[in-house]
């Protein structure tokens, strides 16, 4: 146990995350092989395997289980460590890991972009996942900050508001509600609709909007990516409830359309996250900062015409 370096911690962690050599591959920037080796000098070392295959199918042994716990450990431990040197380094330099749900993808970069360019020292490392893999980042440690809708309930966190995020109810322009206006929601009961996957929170948003209004509608598709989900409404397959957020360009050459529902679009937030117990380093509490003081405006920048432009409900 003695000779397991970092390297094969992390590596290993990824991989236990992912289930996957290649997905851990191409989060570490390495190649599929040498993720493998990593994992077999590792199991070398301990002398027992920690990851079970069946197939294409990969889970973790009893001993997988037991190291994983371990390896987060000393990984956020040792996070902990450079978090105190940054801090006594500055702000100038430092490194961060920000995680996002994937509706956070139309924005966020730019978001990023502009902030290196007020702290060019600091590197940014990304992820994507949706509402429920960022709840498990945070919890592990594996991300400073969270940009996403609903914050967790069942985490020590701090969560902080900083734009708004509308949701709403988007159609193909031949769609036969796309003409209408004031649709009540019950007309949505009998429209088949794409959705998000479990565990997103556009996902919960919708079906908590469904419980309150008693309806139903059947479900067609499920897919865990928005722009797959686009594609399949401009192709007149269903309906679906996306937030405008991610709508700019489809709204704006007329593929889609945004349906006039009663109580719609649901007016939700975006927030910036952090663990409660967690004492962000320098880099992370001025991207904080800077999410804080500049999100609202530049997605204002980016989607407000976009908003103003898909119907006049929206302004109300």
């Amino acid at each position: 146990m003695l000779n397991l370096s970092l390297r094969q911690l992390r590596t290993f962690a990824t991989a236990a995350r992912h289930l996957s050599f290649a997905r851990a591959a191409e989060e570490l920037h390495l190649t599929a092989p040498a993720v493998s080796m990593q994992i077999r000098d590792l199991e070398t070392a301990i002398g027992l395997p920690v990851f079970e295959r069946s197939g294409r199918a990969m889970s973790l042994t009893t001993t997988g289980e037991y190291l994983l716990v371990y390896a987060r450990r000393v990984i956020a431990t040792l996070k902990e460590a450079e978090d105190t040197i940054a801090r006594l380094r500055g702000v100038q330099a430092g490194r961060i890991t920000v995680g996002m749900v994937g509706t956070a993808q139309y924005f966020v970069p730019r978001l990023l972009a502009q902030f290196r360019k007020d702290y060019p020292g600091v590197e940014v490392r990304l992820t994507v996942g949706n509402r429920d893999q960022l709840d498990r980042q945070l919890r592990d440690r594996e991300i400073d900050l969270a940009i996403m809708g609903r914050p967790p309930r069942e985490l020590d966190v701090r969560a902080e508001a900083f734009a708004a995020n509308p949701l709403a109810v988007i159609a193909a322009v031949d769609h036969p509600l796309a003409g209408e206006r004031a649709i009540p929601p019950v007309r949505l009961d009998r429209e088949l609709f794409i959705v998000r996957e479990s565990g997103s929170g556009t996902r919960a948003a919708m079906e908590a909007f469904f419980k309150e209004q008693r309806i139903a509608p059947p479900t067609i598709m499920e897919m865990d990516s928005n722009e797959t989900i686009k594609q399949a409404v401009i192709a007149n397959m269903g309906l679906t409830l996306l937030s405008l957020h991610t709508l700019g360009l489809e709204l704006q050459v007329g593929q889609l359309v945004v349906l006039d529902v009663v109580g719609l679009p649901l007016r939700r937030a975006w927030h910036v996250v952090s663990l409660g117990a967690m004492s962000l380093s320098p880099a992370a509490e001025a991207f904080r900062y800077f999410v804080l003081e500049r999100g609202d405006a530049m997605l204002e920048q980016l989607f407000g015409q976009a908003v103003i432009t898909s119907g006049d409900h929206l302004n109300s």
